[in-house]
């Protein structure tokens, strides 16, 4: 068990990281989920001894190893810019930690072997690492992390430089490694996606600060506050300042539906800001798409099976405010084309003046994410 109290790392007038605690189990994948300059990879370094903190406490399995460096400490890190051994193939180089720990020789072809099939690197055991393209190169330092046994293993973005393909593979075996493991596996991202099929448990950092860290699930339905919220939506979350007055809510002029979660859970008159998924709203007007609002096209993104579509919508206070939509299908809307944007009442999330979480849809799943 890895335990962060209240670590703090300053630089001049600068705070990266700013009184973090955080618990981390083994045995499950711990996504640290934020935006570039985060402060993801300051805090892993400070879990991995490579910094010291400022302030505060870093312990392993109850041992207080703050002032240890990354050489006494039994840590297995792999970044989004590999490291290997230029001069060794690549079955030394995923052998070596074990070599240095003296594993019996056996056990060590086998553990190579098993790491090298599911990283799809056993044609390339015998190559060196200057013979492999980046996406191999990575994977050889990933799969040399996962043979060390290693009490905590500490992968930054380490899917990055793969192609698709292998990165959806290699998501969905991940987790069962992290379970069979004994060790406490920290992941860096900044893909909520890749946070949602991972599971586990999940912080959100904004600008060195944990904004929110639970279960992955709960974290993405129910946020704590908005900047939590907006961490964890890509497409980003679409935003509109609302007023609340029995019940219901009013953007200027338009409204916005009655909020039966404000109801239900007591919420009180006044300003609040009213927040939707990218895919809970719609083109077109259903029995669950019950709110329109007038909007203006600026691009339209066509994946296939899905598009993305850009539109200004009134903000109610003389203004506009960018939206996306995600859409099944192909549509091709034109850059200024006035168009009408559907909303789900029941999808809305609710944020008080201070940002908190005032109300969340009931039952959401994460599964149309």
């Amino acid at each position: 068990m890895l335990e962060l109290v209240n670590v703090s790392k300053q630089v001049g007038a600068v705070a990266h990281i700013d009184a973090v605690s955080l618990t981390l189990e083994p045995g499950h994948v711990n996504v640290l989920l934020g935006p570039t300059l985060s402060g993801k990879t300051t805090l892993m370094r400070l879990m991995a001894g490579l910094d010291k903190p400022s302030g505060g406490q870093v312990r392993m399995n109850g041992q207080d190893v703050t002032g240890l460096g990354v050489r006494r400490r039994n840590v297995a890190m792999v970044y989004q810019q590999f490291i290997n051994y230029p001069a060794l193939s690549v079955y030394e180089n995923i052998a070596s930690p074990m070599r240095l720990a003296g594993t019996k020789r056996d056990e060590l072809d086998r553990k190579v072997r098993e790491a090298a099939e599911l990283l799809k690197l056993t044609p390339y055991l015998e190559r060196t690492p200057l013979n492999l393209s980046g996406g191999q190169q990575q994977r050889t330092a990933l799969a040399r992390a996962l043979v060390k046994g290693a009490e905590l293993v500490l992968l930054d973005e380490p899917l990055a430089n793969l192609d698709y393909k292998l990165r959806e593979e290699l998501r969905v075996e991940l987790p069962r490694l992290f379970a069979e493991s004994g060790a406490v596996f920290v992941y860096a991202t900044t893909e909520p996606h890749e946070a949602l099929l991972l599971g586990g448990q999940t912080a959100t950092l904004h600008e060195g600060r944990i904004t929110q860290f639970g279960p992955t699930i709960e974290v993405y339905n129910r946020p704590a506050d908005l900047l939590t919220a907006a961490t964890f939506a890509d497409p980003p979350l679409n935003t509109l300042p609302v007023a609340l007055h029995g019940g219901t809510l009013q953007a200027g002029e338009h409204a916005l539906g009655t909020s039966g979660l404000a109801q239900q859970q007591g919420r009180g008159d006044g300003e609040y800001t009213v927040a939707v998924r990218p895919h809970h709203l719609s083109l077109s007007a259903s029995a669950a798409h019950s709110v329109a609002l007038p909007a203006r096209v600026g691009t339209s993104e066509i994946t296939g099976s899905e598009t993305y579509v850009h539109v200004s919508v009134p903000d109610g206070q003389g203004g506009q405010r960018d939206w996306v939509l995600l859409t099944h299908g192909v549509h091709r809307l034109k850059p200024g084309d006035d168009t009408v944007v559907h909303l789900d009442p029941g999808s809305y999330y609710l944020f008080d003046r201070q940002g908190k979480l005032a109300a969340s849809p009931s039952g959401g799943s994460a599964s149309a994410a």
